[in-house]
């Protein structure tokens, strides 16, 4: 049952039952997002996609029935994707806040990207278009969890890199003779971190970032080394 809120009070504006589902639908489906990617520990989780869903729907109502008072036929006519239109520009400048680079790399693409598909989840929620609202969201977590470990997959096999955890003994130069063995294989290291990770006190830990030829070996042949006591396939921190 539909309920208008036409009073002087509301400005004589069409607010009803419709647009607080509508308002509600967009808060929902974007806290699903929001909780995917507080879970992953990305700083744009549950509070900022929420805010920008609801905020999102709410701005485009407002593009849809805020201006009714003013229009009269014949004589003022407003485009009603005007003002919904800036949402776009908007949230672009938001989503370049949260991209950094860091290392050569860079980061935050996915999060950013997700910021922005929470403001395209509460538009449509905003225009009524609650199924598509809904099927993006479905579609979010398909491509935000399914796809990670394929995309991951994909990565080791054409560009051919891996990303190894190593625990080897300490004082014994076991590095070097690690970064021989990548040099006599041609192995490229891009990116070489100390592992934070609780060890041994006469263990050293690293993570090492390798590209190249039957780079799908590493694992076996760094494992070789003598003085390391373990090489694992490390997982690499989504965006």
């Amino acid at each position: 049952m539909q309920i208008w809120l036409a009073d002087p009070l509301f400005g004589g504006r069409a607010q009803g039952g419709r647009q607080l589902i509508e308002l509600f639908a967009a808060f929902g489906l974007t806290t699903l997002i929001g909780l995917e990617r507080t879970i992953q520990g990305k700083s744009a989780g549950l509070r900022t996609q929420t805010i920008v869903g609801t905020a999102s729907a709410l701005i485009l109502m407002i593009s849809k029935y805020g201006f009714g008072d003013v229009l009269s036929a014949g004589t003022i006519a407003l485009d009603p994707s005007r003002v919904a239109a800036q949402i776009v520009s908007g949230i672009g400048f938001l989503g370049a806040g949260l991209i950094i680079t860091r290392r050569g790399a860079v980061h935050g693409l996915t999060t950013a990207a997700a910021v922005w598909e929470s403001a395209a989840i509460g538009m449509a929620a905003g225009a009524g278009l609650l199924l598509l609202a809904s099927a993006v969201v479905a579609l979010h977590f398909v491509s935000a969890l399914a796809f990670n470990e394929l995309e991951r997959q994909l990565t080791a096999r054409l560009r051919g890199t891996v990303r190894v955890h190593i625990i080897y003994e300490r004082g014994r130069g076991v590095l070097r003779e690690l970064l021989r063995t990548c040099g006599q294989r041609k192995w490229q290291l891009t990116e070489l971190d100390a592992d934070p990770h609780d060890i041994e006190r006469d263990q050293v830990g690293v993570t090492m970032t390798l590209s190249g030829a039957k780079i799908a070996n590493a694992e076996q042949v760094l494992g070789n080394v003598d003085g390391v006591y373990a090489v694992l396939r490390a997982e690499e921190e989504p965006d």
